[in-house]
């Protein structure tokens, strides 16, 4: 699943960092583009010698039975191996899941759909690969600071060159209601430096949050630094001035973070982006022309005052130079197509992410949970329905299987496929995302099978009681809604792939099993994959999907909440 706002907190929300290692070499793979061929078209539909149930047979009961904890550990625990290296966008172990799953899907006697691919499989797209170059250095005050020890840089840079800056300090970098530490300044074109966090009151608690609680200049660093790109700045350098932190030890722990690359579309429209630096405390104090205490004076002048006040600081000038090299690369999403008897033309998707982050700090992070677990499901739902089909139980509406990369990278590959589908989006009747189905969180810890569903509420008030009455005739095991609540703090529904079909109004049900101690760490594996749990778990979507592609009317959209 793909991670939330970059390090909300940069401490706490630090969970796939380590200490500062070079990174593993990559290894690149060419793929043979050739001349490209057509697609082979689906042949004829013919009559399949049904097989005869027992009367009154729960068709779906019966082929949700091939979905087995068994098939479910052998697909796992190939791609979720070290030799699939993690499986990250663009990289070695990434192709390798993407021709496991595609020769799985032919072996199974789906159709390829993919017009004018080299694989019909597959829909290649072009991503362009950044990364922060060497030789980044600070030189303040007649110093020169070193990069991930002294300051490190997050999303893009203007300073590819060694340049002079003549920064703006903004004191926290906040504008809400009546306070604004932007008044009287035009920073159009310039270089800020703000603090991290947020002022406090006289009772030690933050000035504009609720509650005593914190707002979100005081988590969300990311929230500072797009006001400022608003305003039309071209860089942000925090520091924060705590003396409770540790700069070096963060900036180590943060390293292999910092070090991954970033990845965009290649013809992404250029929209201005957040350049954002953090320094020491040291290096903040040089940059300000100033000292800890006069630092301290100005907070508390905040505190008493109860607003902004203006700053005593006389920034100083100093140099950056801060490279970054980017690179083009195709990655590719997965299809498989089930064509459907009497509604053929209207279309169910069953999705998941197959891409995982790959090596970092020398590590192999497999992903058996995030999301192998989701992958391997749609495998063992798309054997469920070929096998009825061949058995003359085939579903009405078509199916697509979907499986996409770069979820990890932003929820990029299904972001392309509903901006390039293969089929059209206006009959596309819902998508059903399984993404992280194999393990237990701490909230369920000790407790019978669950499953957090996400989302099902949002679009079709039909597709929400059609899962529960699914659940209900089967396995029925606990569903867990709490996360549809608009106010939900992890934004979990906008943090998957299901996320782009709800975009384009069409119903979307996520189904998760929440996050644990080695959600997007090396010690995501498939030994501690709870296959128990994840049979049902993937017979519940299967349930779900069945229902949808065999009922007489399409479910309707009748709430308007993507």
């Amino acid at each position: 699943m793909n991670k939330p706002s970059l390090l909300t907190l940069l401490l706490a929300a630090c969970c796939t960092t380590a200490s500062v290692a070079q990174q593993p070499k990559k290894i690149k793979v060419k793929h043979k583009r050739g001349a490209q061929t057509e697609a082979p078209t689906t042949p004829p539909q013919q009559s399949a010698p049904q097989t005869v149930l027992p009367a009154g047979s729960d068709l779906a009961a019966t082929y949700a039975q091939t979905i087995t904890q068994e098939d479910l550990r052998k697909h796992l625990s190939i791609i979720a191996s070290d030799a699939y290296e993690g499986r990250e966008t663009g990289e070695k172990g990434q192709k390798m899941a993407a021709e496991y799953i595609a020769n799985r899907f032919k072996e199974l006697g789906l159709t390829g759909p993919v017009q004018g691919s080299d694989n019909p499989y597959l829909q290649h797209f072009t991503m362009e690969r950044s990364t922060w170059a060497d030789g980044a250095t600070l030189k303040v005050a007649g110093q020169t600071y070193q990069w991930l020890q002294d300051f490190y840089g997050m999303g893009t840079s203007p300073f590819q060159q060694e340049t002079t800056v003549q920064p703006v300090f903004v004191g926290y970098g906040i504008e809400q209601d009546d306070y604004s530490d932007y008044t009287g300044l035009d920073v159009k074109g310039k270089d800020l430096i703000m603090l991290i966090g947020e002022p406090t009151n006289t009772q030690n608690q933050p000035l504009l949050g609720k509650d005593g609680n914190p707002s979100k200049w005081g988590t969300d660093y990311r929230a500072k630094a797009a006001l400022a790109i608003q305003k039309g700045a071209r860089s942000v350098f925090f520091v924060d001035f705590n003396p409770n932190s540790n700069f070096q030890k963060l900036a180590a722990r943060m390293a292999g973070y910092i070090n991954r690359p970033s990845i965009a579309f290649k013809d992404a429209q250029k929209t201005p982006r957040a350049t954002m630096f953090f320094v020491s405390p040291q290096v903040g104090y040089k940059m300000l022309g100033t000292t800890a205490a006069a630092v301290t004076k100005y907070q508390q002048s905040i505190t008493k005052a109860g607003k902004q006040v203006v700053a005593p600081f006389k920034p100083t000038k100093f140099s950056i130079k801060a490279p970054r090299k980017t690179e083009d690369f195709t990655t590719e999403n997965v299809l498989g197509y089930l064509e459907g008897t009497d509604k053929k033309d209207e279309l169910l998707v069953l999705s998941a992410h197959y891409d995982h982050i790959g090596i970092t700090n020398g590590e192999v992070n497999n992903g058996a949970d995030d999301d192998g677990s989701g992958t391997v499901s749609v495998l063992e739902m798309a054997e469920a329905f070929t096998k009825a089909k061949a058995e003359g139980h085939g579903p009405r509406r078509s199916i697509l299987f979907l499986t996409v990369t770069g979820e990890e990278k932003g929820l990029l590959g299904s972001e392309y496929y509903t901006d390039h589908p293969v089929f059209p989006l206006e009959s596309t009747v819902a998508d059903l995302n399984t993404d992280m189905v194999g393990r237990t969180d701490k909230e369920h810890e000790g407790q019978p099978t669950y499953v957090y569903v996400i989302g099902s509420d949002k679009l079709s008030s039909e597709l929400h009681t059609i899962l529960q009455e699914e659940n209900q005739k089967h396995d029925n095991i606990n569903l867990d809604f709490r996360f549809n609540d608009p106010q939900d703090p992890n934004r979990f529904y906008y943090r998957s792939d299901h996320y782009n079909f709800a975009k384009h109004k069409i119903p979307v049900a996520f189904f998760f099993n929440g996050v644990h101690d080695d959600y997007h760490g090396a010690g995501d594996e498939v030994d501690k994959i709870e296959f128990q749990k994840m049979e049902p778990r993937a017979r519940l979507v299967f349930y779900t999907a069945w229902d949808l592609a065999n009922r007489d009317k399409r479910i309707v959209v009748d709430s308007n909440k993507p």
